[in-house]
């Protein structure tokens, strides 16, 4: 879809020219960009006549694709208003970046908080244009100037009245207080209900209505670190809860600024725990090259700094993409490490509360996901067995998920009755909770055992499922 301009862009024309690109070359630039971000565009000669001699503007993320084609033909970047396109919607390009100015940060961050992507639905417009757009090369930057500058050298602000709207709020840490309780909560709700559940999907809300004017008033630096730090804590909460509902172009871009929130706060393994979050998206979404660096990022910053059971469960992120990646040696030993971590934590340790959930428990149930990718089933039943040991209200969407995973190696293992009897169980557990991501494991499960489709015990197991699959996303 376009709309008009008035006349001819003759702005686009002229670099098109400079850059000699043609009409066609340039349609297959844009396509294949956004071929890269997930996105299926159709784009021809004609079309990109349209643009210049008619002055129709391409909607969505479409303006940015066609300076990014252009950039790289020129070798450098190339701005909308350059390209006679500056009136273009902003919008999907919101939450990617990561600026190295603290001012700028605040900015962007709200911004996106006032889109509120992770509590929409992609209905048509912009939030259609951002569906499916995910890239994980949109890391790369972020994770490169964390680990350059992992905190700014200040971070207080003073607002001159009348310099925003509305009276400056001054900021204190009873404010900051209310918002890592919000995240505390959050974090409960999510684990027993999943991202999807209404109680989970006010995340986003209270970053717009709580965590935007505070970033936006006035605070010490002492205050301003603290509330960097809860406001990064949120961020990553919303944008985990977007990755469990499977919005992960939203997802992405709470990551990028939680990230940058946590840099502001100097807070080096919280900024470590969102490069961990970041690796386990882009190893769901099949990067594992990519995940492990994330992973080797947040590993690297934090030696020294970071708690033994902090270390212990980023290195089980790093298996986890390695097992991805099919690299069995490297995974492997990624797990001895992070065991070995694990049995150095002590109860006295001071672990961010954040890691509240990570227990061997947890330990054996990742381990088993690794052996799963590496199809080795036996090791899966033996981590699956210690992780389903202690079943728990506290985290009930792992304990689905890992259901899941015991069923797929009871499968693999030859012992249909058992996977069956694991899958019965995992979708009602699936049914109690709102998450897109245990959908999908137990669409992977239904898929494996199609070749014994006909089997008495898989027919009903499909049956009991079918309520589960048919529910709207």
């Amino acid at each position: 879809m376009s709309r008009e301009q008035r006349g001819p862009n003759e702005k686009l024309g002229a670099v098109l020219a400079l850059a000699g690109i043609s009409n066609a070359g340039l349609a297959r630039r844009v396509n294949d960009l956004g071929a890269q971000r997930g996105l299926t565009l159709r784009y021809d000669k004609t079309s990109v006549a349209r643009w210049v001699s008619k002055g129709m503007v391409p909607q969505g993320a479409a303006p940015h694709l066609i300076a990014a084609a252009i950039g790289q033909k020129l070798g450098r970047p190339v701005p909308l208003h350059e390209i006679g396109l500056a009136d273009a919607d902003p919008a999907p390009e919101v939450g990617l970046a990561f600026p190295r100015d603290v001012g700028q940060a605040v900015k962007t961050a709200t911004e996106l908080y006032r889109l509120d992507l992770a509590g929409r639905r992609a209905g048509g417009g912009i939030w259609q244009s951002l569906a499916g757009s995910f890239a994980v090369s949109a890391y790369a930057t972020p994770a490169s100037r964390w680990l350059i500058t992992p905190a700014d050298s200040s971070v207080a602000r003073d607002v001159v009245p009348g310099e925003d709207s509305g009276a400056p709020l001054k900021v204190g840490h009873s404010d900051v207080q209310k918002l890592r309780e919000a995240a505390e909560d959050a974090r409960r709700w999510d684990s027993k209900y999943g991202g999807g559940d209404w109680r989970s999907s006010m995340v986003p809300e209270c970053l717009r209505v709580e965590a935007a004017p505070l970033l936006l008033g006035s605070y010490s630096d002492e205050v301003g670190r603290a509330l960097f730090g809860a406001s990064a804590e949120l961020t990553r909460l919303a944008g985990w809860m977007a990755f469990d509902t499977g919005q992960q172009e939203a997802a992405q871009r709470y990551y990028i600024q939680a990230l940058r929130l946590a840099r502001a706060a100097a807070d080096v393994p919280l900024g470590g725990y969102v490069l961990a979050s970041m690796s386990l998206q882009a190893t769901y979404r099949g990067f594992g090259d990519e995940g492990v660096d994330l992973a080797q990022a947040a590993l690297e910053r934090n030696r020294g700094l970071a708690t033994a059971r902090t270390m212990s469960f980023f290195r089980l992120v790093e298996a986890r993409a390695h097992a991805r990646a099919g690299d069995a040696q490297a995974a492997g030993g990624a797990l001895k490490a992070a065991e070995s971590w694990l049995e150095r934590a002590r109860p006295g340790d001071n672990d961010p509360s954040w890691l509240g959930f990570y227990s061997y428990d947890r330990f054996a149930a990742d381990a088993a996901e690794c052996y799963r990718d590496l199809k080795a089933p036996r090791q899966v039943r033996r981590f699956t067995e210690q992780a389903l040991s202690k079943p728990t209200e506290e985290f009930v969407r792992s304990h689905g998920l890992r259901l899941v995973v015991s069923a797929v190696a009871e499968l693999e293992s030859g012992n249909l009755d058992a996977a069956c009897e694991q899958g019965v169980r995992a979708v009602e557990v699936a049914g109690r909770i709102s998450s897109a991501r245990t959908t999908e494991y137990v669409k992977d499960l239904l898929h494996r055992l199609e070749p014994y489709g006909d089997e008495p015990r898989v027919v009903e197991l499909r049956e009991r499922a079918r309520p589960l699959l048919m529910a709207p996303a």
